[in-house]
């Protein structure tokens, strides 16, 4: 299960609004990809399906997608939004993760 914070949930609402996808209906889709200083990246996208393959879950009104292979990596995640002048914008709150880099888009299992 990814849980998803009150602050990432209002972003989440507002963006997907921004780009034309509805929020009660649509997807927020989480991935893990090779790449970046750690080792794997997180990848975060909107999407208006899902397939068979994909796990699904609803967190604080927010549909979630993964697919099977990014779910092993993500399993207890918490997606969080920091805002202000130090803020990083989406975090992954990841109990899985071994080492993150500083910008905190990557990591390590």
């Amino acid at each position: 299960m990814i849980k998803v914070s009150e602050t990432a949930k209002q972003k989440v609402v507002t963006l997907m609004t921004e780009e034309g996808f509805d929020a009660n209906t649509d997807f927020v889709r989480v991935g893990v990809k090779s790449g970046g200083c750690s080792g794997l990246s997180y990848e975060l996208k909107f999407d208006k399906t899902a397939s068979d393959t994909d796990k699904v879950f609803e967190d604080n009104a927010v549909r979630i997608i993964v697919d099977k292979k990014s779910f092993l990596y993500l399993v207890g995640t918490t997606l969080e939004y920091s805002g202000g002048l130090n803020g990083k914008g989406f975090v992954f709150n990841n109990p899985n993760a071994q080492r993150t880099c500083g910008c905190g888009e990557s990591f390590s299992l």
